[in-house]
C-alpha cells in the first residue's frame, strides 16, 4: 500500500483554507447584522450593512452548495 503523502497535504492544507475561510465570510455576515442593529439606534448606513450582511450569507450560502454538487455528481 503506497500513500502520496503530498496529495494527502494538499487536499488537508485546501480543506484548512477553506473551512477557515467559509468561517470567517458567516462571521463577516454576522457582525453585518449586528452593525445593522446598531446603525438603525444611532447614525449609518443601515441598507449597505444590510446588504454586506446578506451577501456573505449567499458567498456562504453558495460555497455549500458547489460543495454538494462536487460530492454528488
Amino acid at each position: 500500500m503506497h500513500i502520496d503523502w503530498a496529495a494527502l497535504g494538499s487536499v488537508f492544507g485546501v480543506s484548512l483554507v477553506v473551512t477557515v475561510g467559509l468561517v470567517g465570510l458567516f462571521t463577516l455576515g454576522i457582525v453585518g447584522l449586528t452593525k445593522r442593529e446598531a446603525a438603525a439606534s444611532g447614525t449609518g448606513n443601515v441598507a449597505l450593512a444590510r446588504t454586506g450582511a446578506y451577501a456573505c450569507f449567499a458567498a456562504c450560502a453558495a460555497a455549500v452548495a458547489y460543495g454538494i454538487y462536487l460530492i454528488v455528481a
